[in-house]
């Protein structure tokens, strides 16, 4: 049925709308949000959103010393641990860690990730791109899925992207074992898994109170881009010979609060309370994507299939469990 509802709500809210106006008479109070990659970029002022709202925010980081820095220095009272996606033992452990302060988790933003790395390997062979963005955001999410369960109407917000559209899952080479690496198609798949995880997550959950939603922020300039040249912006599209914006990206590329609000309205708003498993954009759900469609909006059918979230979903455990073996 995922495809089905993929019709936009029209609720009124531009690609620039800001985070701000999302979260306008949004309160959190007494409530537990996890946010991943939450102390730079969008996920910085997702943050910044949650807690002038009152929520409790815990930002898991590769790196605490500079997520403690980031929030210092945004005058944000945040608690931070280590958690290094890439590394399954951490993500194991972070769960823990939050399971042992706290009975329940409101809000989820599995929001961190990476982008047209140059090729890594980690654990067992497993291509980065696929294994930061997903596997370790899909250990992530299971282990602290007992504590979206008591959480009262508990959201869970995986960002994705449109560059999914470039790459459907690779099912007979995913960790480009047999053809040979591409940086693109690698980002891509991972884009593609982050919304089918986030359908099917509510295809198992949503009769247990947990709602799950996946999110194209937008093109928004943060540190992610920085394995990707200036020539390699400019054959994008984003950028012009030169510098600054073509004038295709003027019209899509955004700003980090603006990036951050469809993940806000995702996560809060109550035209939300009935659905599930969409993918999202623009502070609305995305329309499905056609062949006229432009490149940097709406949803390509396989990221919207049921079949395939969960074909993914009992791989992944696979991949998890021998891994573990």
């Amino acid at each position: 049925m995922a495809a089905q509802n993929q019709k936009p709500l029209g609720t009124g809210f531009t690609p620039h709308t800001p985070a701000s106006e999302i979260m306008e008479g949004v309160r959190l109070d007494g409530k537990t949000a996890v946010v991943t990659g939450g102390y730079s970029g969008i996920g910085l002022e997702v943050v910044k959103a949650l807690t002038a709202a009152g929520a409790e925010v815990i930002a898991p980081a590769r790196d605490k010393r500079k997520a403690d820095e980031a929030f210092a220095s945004a005058g944000l009272a945040v608690a931070t641990l280590e958690m290094d996606l890439a590394n399954l033992t951490s993500v194991y452990e972070a769960a823990v860690e939050i399971g042992d302060g706290h009975n329940n988790v409101d809000l989820l933003f599995n929001n961190a990730g990476v982008m047209a790395c140059p090729e890594t390997r980690i654990g067992p062979g497993w291509e980065y791109q696929f294994a930061v963005n997903h596997i370790g955001h899909f250990i992530f999410t299971r282990e602290l899925m007992a504590y979206l369960m008591n959480g009262d109407g508990a959201r869970v917000v995986t960002t994705s992207s449109v560059g999914h559209k470039r790459c459907r899952m690779r099912w007979d080479d995913i960790h480009f074992e047999k053809e040979p690496y591409d940086k693109w198609l690698a980002y891509a798949q991972s884009k593609t898994a982050n919304a089918l995880f986030a359908l099917e997550i509510n295809n198992r959950r949503s009769k247990d109170g947990v709602k799950s939603f996946s999110v194209h922020p937008g093109p928004v300039f943060t540190d992610i881009q920085r394995h990707i040249t200036e020539d390699e912006l400019i054959a994008m599209g984003w950028v012009k010979p030169g510098g600054g914006l073509s004038d295709e990206a003027r019209q899509y590329v955004k700003s980090p609060a603006e990036g951050a609000a469809t993940l806000l309205w995702a996560a809060t708003s109550p035209l939300l309370e009935n659905r599930g498993g969409e993918y999202c954009e623009d502070c609305d759900i995305a329309a499905m994507s056609t062949p006229e469609a432009p490149r940097w909006v709406n949803v390509a059918e396989w990221a919207v299939d049921d079949a395939a979230a969960k074909r993914l979903w009992d791989l992944t455990e696979e991949m998890v469990l021998a891994a573990s073996a």
